[in-house]
């Protein structure tokens, strides 16, 4: 029979140290062989935002792309263009005030200003409530924005004395959608200065 391996201080460390390693390098390994595909998916989820919150165009506005910086973070201009003319701009805004924290969104916008369509991009709000900034704020929904103009005074819920319909039993999730909305469409008047 082999040798039983004592257990002393320095043997357990020197196991704990080759199963810690072995770990990490699994890890790693794993991490290499998806980080490239991870990436794609996420481009091309932006894609397809921007696909979904602008007129139809025939530019890669990905190449196109503008950072503007904006209340400590960043917002993603995406310019589209048909036979050359702008037909929208599609921003990737966000804001902090979410009742779950970060809310990021795809905001499109017609030359003249108004809303075209938005997409929410991430959120941590409450499922069946603040959740529902997906369908609340889309044509024909009861809190409407698209075809509004928010310009730099931006939109407001009605509760504040705004004309946008908050999400029922999600004020808060409300007012941080529209926070973001405003804080792209802001920008955007004030980059065509």
């Amino acid at each position: 029979m082999g040798k039983k391996l004592e257990s002393s201080f320095k043997n357990m460390v020197l196991v704990l140290f080759l199963v810690t390693l072995v770990s990490s390098a699994a890890v790693g390994v794993v991490n290499s062989l998806t980080s490239g595909l991870i990436e794609k998916v996420k481009i091309e989820k932006q894609v397809q935002a921007i696909r979904a919150v602008v007129p139809a165009f025939d530019n890669d506005p990905m190449t196109e792309k503008q950072i503007v910086k904006v209340d400590g973070g960043e917002l993603e201009f995406y310019p589209a263009r048909a036979n050359g003319q702008l037909v929208g701009t599609a921003i990737k805004t966000f804001t902090n005030n979410g009742f779950g924290g970060l809310i990021e969104l795809m905001v499109g916008f017609t030359p003249d200003g108004s809303i075209y369509n938005y997409s929410v991009l991430s959120h941590k709000e409450t499922p069946g409530l603040g959740s529902k900034m997906d369908t609340w704020f889309v044509k024909g929904a009861k809190g409407d924005i698209t075809g509004k103009t928010p310009g730099t005074q931006g939109l407001q819920v009605s509760k504040d004395g705004g004309n946008v319909d908050a999400i029922t039993a999600a004020t808060i999730s409300s007012r941080a959608f529209l926070d973001a909305v405003n804080r792209a469409a802001k920008a955007l008047t004030e980059s065509a200065k």
